[in-house]
């Protein structure tokens, strides 16, 4: 069992890495916290608390994809359509 989570929590850093290349503050500020915020929890054993903080993970990656999204339809708007 450790050893699917092992694996989920590498899956969950790769994507987060990824999606932090487009990060507003810049790849390099997100990949100093995301390796902090992976660092504080490395010593967790419990399965129930992994699973929890995986669950809080996948949260961010939605938040992240929201964000960029949004910057996204902001910049169509404001290329394609005035404000007069």
């Amino acid at each position: 069992m450790a050893s699917s989570l092992r694996g989920e929590v590498l899956n969950l850093y790769k994507n987060l890495l990824y999606l932090g290349r487009e990060y507003p503050k810049g790849a390099d500020y997100f990949r100093s916290r995301l390796k902090a915020a992976f660092l504080k929890n490395k010593d967790v054993k419990d399965p129930e608390k992994i699973k929890q903080l995986i669950a809080r993970g996948e949260f961010v990656i939605k938040e992240l994809e929201a964000l960029y999204f949004l910057r996204k339809y902001r910049t169509l708007k404001q290329r394609y359509y005035s404000d007069d």
